[in-house]
This record gives structure tokens, sequence and C-alpha cells, in this order.
């Protein structure tokens, strides 16, 4: 009589279980979450260009690309031109202009003490592993 006494209720619990992993339709949609939001179900996209990595898609007849460095097309709406001399920021490898952060132009351009005019966007939320200055993102820097 005991062990009935533990059967049933675990039985009952296996039951339960059991009948909650087997939620769905039935025509194999998947059931929203709680909060209404659908199963990821599918892989990410590929590249939408289509072509590997190791292959450099060329620009259209008409269209100049920039060299690093060197002299680029004139800068998009929303571009800010700064010009002055560059300076070592307190991490290694960190570098600031009149107090902004200088993110991604060419290193051998945007050295401490180098005269330069970079343009570029100011990005405020953007998160850095240097501890000072606004990150500002470079598109086309030269010395000056």
């Amino acid at each position: 009589m005991r062990t009935l006494r533990l059967v049933v209720p675990a039985l009952a619990v296996c039951v339960a279980l059991s009948a909650c992993g087997g939620q769905g339709v039935g025509d194999g949609t998947p059931t929203p979450t709680p909060t209404g939001a659908q199963p990821v179900t599918s892989q990410p996209t590929p590249d939408p260009t289509g072509l590997p990595e190791s292959v450099t898609p060329t620009p259209p007849p008409g269209v100049k690309t920039a060299k690093p460095g060197g002299p680029s097309t004139p800068p998009g709406v929303g571009a800010t031109t700064l010009s002055g001399t560059v300076q070592g920021g307190v991490e290694p490898g960190c570098v600031l202009l009149d107090g902004y952060l200088l993110l991604n132009g060419p290193r051998d351009v945007l050295t401490p003490g180098a005269r330069v005019e970079v343009t570029g966007r100011v990005e405020r939320g953007m998160m850095t592993t240097c501890q000072q200055g606004t990150p500002f993102v470079v598109e086309s820097a030269r010395r000056s």
C-alpha cells in the first residue's frame, strides 16, 4: 500500500511534464513563447553579396575608393572635419584630437605629435576600451 502511495504521485508528475513538452499546433509551426515572440528556427543569412570573404568586390565604374591615409571622396552628410595635433591617450594604442578619441583611422598617420586633418562622425554611445575622449570614427585622415 505504501508503494502505491509513492508510485501514483510520481506517475502523475511524469504525465503532467510530458504533456507540457508536447505543446504545439501539430502542423509543424512553432508555438509562440509567453512573450509572443516566435522561436528562432533558421540559420543566419550569409553575406548579402554572396561572395566568399577572400573576394573583394570591385566598385562600379565611376566610383572612387579611398586609399588608406590618402585623400578620399568628400565627406557625407553629417561628417565633421577636425584638425590639430594628435595626443597619446592613457591606454596603449589610444589617440586623441581636441578631446575626441580617434577610432578606425590609419595608424601610420594618426601618431602622437602628428599634425593631422581627420574627417568622420561622432559616436557618443559607442563603447571603447580607452578611458577618455568622445568616440570619433575616422573616415579619412591626412597629415597637414
